[in-house]
């Protein structure tokens, strides 16, 4: 197995690392849904909703935390599962990871135009042509390809310079948070609020179901794990405390909305969040101050997850997984270059395809990173077994509990993208692009696999001439 034994720089602190998790987890996504959260389940039904799977998710991060504190490596997942089980399941495991994290990249190069048209409703000019029912416009393509450009960039310039620019977005964007929260505690309640619980626990389940997929993002931590200068132990509280943040974000949004509009405002409400701001400051610049801030939030996600897909494409090749050009580390900023330049122009080209395409691969990316979670729980396991004397400065529990517990939610939320589901991969076309990354994966573990078997033979034919 080929390795690159060029080091990274350890530079990213204990506030670099929260802002990058933290940043990846909120996203866009609590100032589109959390009026329709509130819509289906009522304002105290939704909470119990994200309280629901905040604990779910936080069991999975507990896995990861002893993990990456026992194994700091860049690659998070693929060290973990390498160990345990092998390299053919740490492919497995990290390319599945690689689909979720370059469909969030692309996928933002989307949402940054399509957000604008909030600010700007008429700015889309130049018609280009029509994709999955979707017309792209030029400068609704140009905005997106100019942002991909910039983000790509500044990952190129080290991982400091990413890092600083998420904290500064991220603080900007909690400031924001914290005024609408504010806000709605001392704001009067609408003349008709929003119901507390609607649809008893159907309500609740339909909220539950969205849940896990806006805490993707705490796993960036792992991937970057070599490059962080903190104690092992504390990574791992670091990493939890990240996802304790995003579930109290999410709650603290929903309360907001449900505080702040009544049931008729809810209804006919096409961006909840940003019209809540302005009820409660009874202006619509502050509704347009939220919408920016929405901005910083794709902002935060597309930068961590470029991080994190750019270190996993690096650890495959530099494993001999993936060509070796995607696992080049640029002489100065000790970045992976080429792999950051890959999924870059990938973001570069997504805005000429729509958004309808982009939805479709960010779905089937969901159900991709389920199954590595599903498959780092496994390696937590098998570890606890097979290793029980190593290091763990974080340990998730003395038993095994967690870990099962983990193995049995990352199925769950699995089973939410099988037909039948409310969530259900769209047929054919996400279910398309699942099956058709892993063909592809396919073509690359089955040449990994001969390049291995060869390399190997090759070993023991010179050990057998030396001796």
């Amino acid at each position: 197995m080929k390795k690159n034994h060029e080091k990274f720089d350890k530079v990213l602190s204990q506030f670099d690392i929260l802002a990058l998790a933290f940043g990846a987890m909120i996203g866009w996504g609590w100032v589109v849904l959390s009026g329709s959260w509130v819509s289906t389940a009522g304002t105290l039904g939704a909470i119990v909703a994200f309280m629901l799977g905040g604990i779910a998710v936080v069991f999975i991060g507990l896995v990861y935390s002893e993990l990456t504190t026992a194994m700091p490596k860049v690659g998070g997942e693929h060290v973990f599962v390498e160990r345990a089980m092998g390299e053919k399941w740490a492919f497995v495991a990290s390319w599945s990871i690689a689909l979720g994290y370059i469909s969030v990249v692309a996928f933002e190069a989307v949402a940054l135009p399509t957000v604008v048209e909030y600010l700007f409703p008429d700015y889309k000019v130049g018609f280009m042509w029509t994709v999955a029912g979707y017309d792209v416009y030029f400068s609704w393509m140009a905005l997106g390809v100019v942002g991909a450009i910039i983000l790509t960039l500044l990952n190129m310039f080290g991982i400091k310079t990413a890092a600083t620019f998420q904290f500064i977005v991220t603080v900007l964007l909690v400031l924001v948070g914290l005024s609408i929260l504010s806000g709605s505690v001392v704001t009067e309640a609408p003349s008709d609020p929003a119901p507390l619980f609607k649809d008893g626990w159907s309500g609740i389940l339909m909220v539950l179901i969205m849940t896990p997929f806006m805490f993707v993002g705490f796993d960036v931590i792992p991937q970057a794990a070599e490059e962080i200068d903190l104690p092992h132990r504390k990574i791992g509280k670091v990493l939890i405390l990240s996802v304790i943040m995003a579930v109290v974000w999410y709650i603290g949004m929903i309360f907001a909305v449900g505080q702040s509009l009544g049931a008729q405002q809810l209804e006919e409400s096409s961006l909840a969040t940003a019209d809540a701001m302005g009820a409660i400051f009874n202006s619509s610049f502050a509704s347009k101050i939220l919408i920016i801030a929405g901005i910083g939030g794709i902002l935060t996600s597309w930068n961590s997850f470029l991080i994190g897909g750019s270190r996993v494409l690096y650890v495959m090749s530099n494993s001999g997984m993936l060509p070796a050009w995607l696992g080049k580390l640029h002489p100065k900023y000790k970045t992976p270059a080429n792999a950051i330049l890959f999924i870059g122009f990938l973001s570069m080209i997504a805005p000429l395809f729509g958004r309808s395409m982009l939805v479709w691969l960010v779905d089937a990316g969901g159900l991709s990173i389920v199954i590595t979670y599903a498959l780092v729980a496994v390696a937590f396991l098998v570890l606890r077994k097979k290793e029980p004397n190593m290091e763990r400065p974080f340990r998730a529990g003395k038993g095994t509990t967690i870990g099962w517990l983990a193995i049995l939610l990352s199925i769950g939320l699995a089973i939410l993208y099988l037909p039948g589901m409310p969530s259900a991969l769209v047929w054919p076309y996400e279910w398309i692009i699942f099956g058709g990354w892993w063909i592809l994966g396919a073509f690359f573990l089955l040449k990994f696999a001969k390049n291995h078997s060869l390399s190997t033979t090759q070993y023991l034919e010179q050990q057998a001439a030396d001796e």
